[in-house]
């Protein structure tokens, strides 16, 4: 049989394509054949994958974002990097995916998303779906617990993880595991639609245990140091940071003492028929 020559044009974007959970969802979709066009800020970032096209646009550009999701069906919109105008950033992407005819929009949002949540940045996700909701098209929220790939990088030099968690629990997640319940339903948006999804890992752990686990997968040793906040804010103090942001990083451990990210679900099983990795299944894997 002779390849087609036309192949279907892709009705599935990417954003932040070139980074990890959306390149590692591109990856997925790509190795299945599916064509996809991957929106990125720089296109000599943009992997190598096999029947996708790329576009040039930041969230925060208004007609480019326009012209990337032109014949756009569906949508998996990677929350913007920290940055003090993310929110209108959201609002301006969502606003040009909805004047370009997208019909659906899978958006990583964050668990306990709420206008009171502790952790400032999940206020600003909340306001994020709000803005979804607004818009009237169909939209799916994976309301995301913190990434377990990152823990070793909340350690020092010393590898000493510091922040006021007390002996609060978080249900951190897999980012490959995010990947696949993305891949997932991006692949069949349709059932999936008006729903959010917690994902979470298989356990909730304190940051005292999760140290221990990562000392033991890793071979590096991590412990855990609980600060007062007033103690948090002042060893981040010679970073320089705007206020928004040491408050994004204080309120991170703050949350966790709290309670508000120790939710374990079993969502991403459900969505992708496998179970989500641990901690130390995590930092086990031999590196690709």
């Amino acid at each position: 049989m002779m390849p087609d020559k036309n192949p279907a044009p892709p009705t599935i974007a990417i954003t932040g394509a070139s980074g990890r959970l959306g390149g590692e969802t591109a990856r997925l979709l790509a190795a299945e054949g599916i064509p996809l066009r991957l929106v990125l800020r720089d296109a000599s970032r943009a992997p190598g994958l096999p029947g996708t096209t790329t576009a040039v646009a930041g969230f925060g550009d208004p007609g480019a974002c326009r012209r990337a999701l032109e014949g756009i069906g569906t949508v998996f919109m990677v929350s913007a990097a920290e940055s003090e105008d993310r929110l209108q950033q959201h609002f301006t992407f969502i606003d040009a995916a909805m004047e370009a005819g997208v019909e659906h929009i899978v958006y990583t949002s964050f668990a306990g998303a709420d206008p009171d949540a502790t952790f400032t940045l999940a206020r600003d996700h909340f306001a994020t779906e709000e803005k979804l909701r607004e818009t009237g098209a169909k939209f799916t929220l994976l309301r995301n617990n913190f990434y377990a790939d990152i823990l070793p990088d909340f350690a020092d030099r010393n590898g000493v993880i510091r922040g006021p968690a007390e002996d609060g629990r978080a249900a951190f997640v897999a980012r490959s595991d995010v990947a696949r319940v993305a891949a997932a339903i991006l692949q069949q948006p349709i059932p999936h639609a008006g729903f959010t999804y917690n994902l979470t890992g298989p356990e909730a752990l304190t940051l005292a245990e999760a140290a221990a686990i990562l000392t033991e997968a890793t071979g590096r040793q991590l412990s855990f140091h609980n600060e007062t906040v007033e103690e948090a804010y002042a060893s981040r103090a010679h970073f320089g940071a705007a206020a928004w942001q040491l408050d994004a990083w204080v309120s991170t451990y703050t949350a966790i003492a709290r309670g508000e990210l120790a939710k374990t679900t079993n969502d991403v099983e459900l969505l992708t028929g496998e179970a989500p990795l641990s901690l130390h299944q995590l930092f086990s894997q031999p590196l690709n």
